[in-house]
């Protein structure tokens, strides 16, 4: 899902596709995951889907969505309000991610910056929890852990987690990869117990292997392009469930 600034979409492509868990990013499934029958469907989109027809990716099928709201401690999406409050308003599920840049500003300071541009969390039912994009550096592909060793990492992931539940009571989601977590966090399993896991995996039929410490995923990112504006995600439960989830239970 790397969505960096449209100015280096192409470079953030290249970044996608040196992952060896993305190893089949850009190949569109032949058909959904066979998971997809039993399990509610949903998408994420940011600037790059620009204003999205809500009414159709409904009518498509989609259950919930997650926006890009930040990124780093200055971006904001242009057309976050169009896409989050679009979304609210035929009935989906929607939630907030901000795209980690560690090099570029404490955990603490871009989760106030996330938090304060549509990060916030309700315990409405149809707001889905805060979550952390964590991946490949798609401005420098020679610092693909932005520069941090494993441990600055883990500590700069804690921060943000921290600073979002101290604004808004919930843990994030984190979004990430099986390849990167294990290579820039080391494989850490301190996020696993309280943090909901958004495992990225494509052209294949399952999640695959999950970062360490996590034993099951909550969402599932299984394609970059599909019927629904942007990456393609199923949640890991029944509709019910994903209301519960949305809710905080």
């Amino acid at each position: 899902m790397v969505r960096a600034h449209a100015s280096s979409r192409r470079r953030a492509r290249a970044v996608a596709a040196c992952g060896a868990a993305l190893a089949a990013a850009g190949a569109a499934l032949a058909g959904w995951p066979a998971a997809a029958a039993e399990r509610p469907r949903g998408h994420d989109v940011s600037s790059h889907q620009k204003n999205v027809d809500w009414a159709r990716a409904k009518a498509e099928g989609a259950g919930f969505v997650y926006v890009k709201a930040t990124e780093s401690t200055a971006y904001r999406n242009p057309y976050f309000r169009q896409q989050y409050d679009g979304a609210h308003a035929v009935g989906l599920i929607r939630g907030a991610y901000h795209f980690a840049l560690p090099d570029k500003g404490s955990g603490t300071a871009q989760a106030a910056h996330f938090v304060r541009n549509g990060g916030a969390w309700s315990a409405d039912g149809r707001t889905l929890p805060p979550a952390l994009d964590v991946e490949y550096n798609p401005y420098d592909r020679t610092q693909k852990c932005y520069g941090l060793s494993k441990a600055e990492m883990v500590a700069w992931i804690k921060a943000f987690s921290d600073e979002v539940h101290r604004l808004t009571g919930r843990r994030p989601v984190i979004y990430t990869t099986t390849h990167w977590w294990n290579a820039c966090t080391g494989g850490s399993s301190a996020f696993a117990a309280d943090h909901p896991l958004w495992i990225a995996r494509y052209g294949s039929p399952d999640a695959g292997t999950l970062p360490a410490g996590w034993s099951s995923w909550t969402f599932w990112q299984y394609d970059n392009g599909g019927s629904l504006p942007g990456d393609q995600n199923l949640f890991n439960g029944s509709a019910d469930g994903l209301l519960r989830f949305a809710q905080g239970s």
